[in-house]
């Protein structure tokens, strides 16, 4: 191997170490409010944040900037700020995905933690501590549960698939006969884990997921041989302006074409772009 190939190699591993013991010791920190009551405050849109929320991000935030200085920081739970767009690489955090499913109890809950380059997450942890369990992944490393390799399942011919029914409201393609329904998982980044573990086969995501939501669990999709895409079928780019994106669908193989499609075709009937346009941060 070149020297910088070595040397970009371990930087690689060295971040991925790193997230992975934060990631688990804000997981502790998140579990000493789970079933507890924690407060909870609406914020807009109706989106509930919990004070683990905040506690998670504040862990996350001190540990990581003080890890790597020279990183950007892009979290649900944090103010954005531009700074971000002149750093090399960003952290992309989400203290707590699938905060409902935290607040009534529910065990699909993660820490969800990426180092992000160029658009791209070199590597990423989810720790989702109410069922024991670690996914992890990065570029060119493998993709890992609880320490053993996972990787996407070939689909059968009635693929299980997640993902909402009410993306297809207004569309003039129904839900496909020979799709079984996935069970539902508060969490969207636990939901792709799920695919690249082959738990599922595939998941569509409704419109407005942002960075934080899939970032960590699209290098693990990645890694165990998956993709997630927009309509236009292209991967998607992180850590940018704007954080948003639209419909998605992740999967493999013909399936993932397949689907992929028909997001196309839900896109064209409801006449939305693919993406939202993007704001000021």
């Amino acid at each position: 191997m070149p020297a910088a190939e070595a040397i970009r190699a371990a930087e690689i591993a060295d971040d991925l170490a790193l997230i992975r013991e934060a990631a688990q010791e804000a997981g502790r920190i998140a579990m000493s409010f789970f079933g507890r009551n924690p407060e909870v405050w609406l914020k807009t849109g109706q989106s509930p944040v919990t004070a683990a929320d905040y506690a998670v991000d504040r862990f996350l935030r001190e540990t990581l900037t003080a890890a790597r200085p020279a990183y950007g920081w892009l979290s649900e739970e944090t103010a954005d700020t531009p700074d971000r767009l002149s750093a090399r690489r960003t952290f992309v955090v989400d203290p707590i995905d699938g905060t409902r499913a935290f607040i009534e109890g529910r065990s699909t809950w993660c820490v969800s933690v990426a180092v992000v380059e160029s658009g791209r997450p070199l590597a990423g942890v989810l720790d989702c501590p109410a069922r024991s369990e670690i996914f992890e992944a990065s570029i060119g490393g493998g993709a890992f549960k609880d320490g053993a390799r996972i990787g996407v399942r070939e689909a059968g011919a009635t693929p299980l698939v997640a993902g909402p029914k009410s993306m297809f409201a207004g569309a003039t393609i129904p839900w496909p006969a020979d799709f079984r329904r996935g069970p539902y998982f508060p969490s969207l980044a636990y939901r792709v884990a799920a695919v690249a573990a082959g738990e599922l086969d595939a998941t569509y995501v409704k419109p407005n997921a942002h960075d934080w939501d899939i970032a960590a669990a699209d290098v693990i999709l990645s890694e165990a041989g998956g993709r997630i895409v927009d309509a236009r079928g292209a991967d998607l780019t992180y850590a940018g302006v704007d954080p948003r994106h639209g419909r998605l669908v992740a999967g493999s193989g013909r399936l993932l074409d397949r689907l992929s499609a028909m997001l196309a075709a839900i896109e064209a009937d409801h006449h939305e772009p693919v993406s939202n346009p993007p704001d000021l941060l």
